[in-house]
């Protein structure tokens, strides 16, 4: 089981990380929410749970919880700009579906 980054994405969350100051890495996770059911879940890693899987893409820590792992397993996060917009994309496996904003996801 893994997760994996782009290294346009791994170079923006150090980016972040260095103005942040400090953090172990991104946590990267699912809740349910929206209109397909999931949702991902970013934020800071500042410390690590005991059951947390860690991956490492170019430079970069990735924590995954147990639960979260079994939707996301095989995922590619990428960080994309298009115009004036710019944020993470993932590609999932697992995921069968969007919902018409792409906020959200199932499996």
């Amino acid at each position: 089981m893994s997760i994996s980054i782009t290294e346009a994405a791994a170079k923006h969350v150090a980016e972040q990380m260095r103005s942040r100051g400090h953090g172990l890495g991104i946590r990267v996770g699912v809740k349910t929410t929206g209109c397909s059911g999931m949702a991902y879940v970013l934020e800071f890693a500042d410390d690590l749970e005991d059951d947390d899987e860690v991956f490492e893409d170019h430079g970069v820590k990735i924590v995954v919880d147990p639960k979260s792992l079994v939707y996301i397993d095989g995922t590619e996060m990428d960080f994309v700009k298009t115009g004036v917009n710019e944020g993470f994309e993932f590609t999932n496996p697992n995921s069968k579906g969007e919902c018409g904003c792409g906020e959200s996801f199932n499996v």
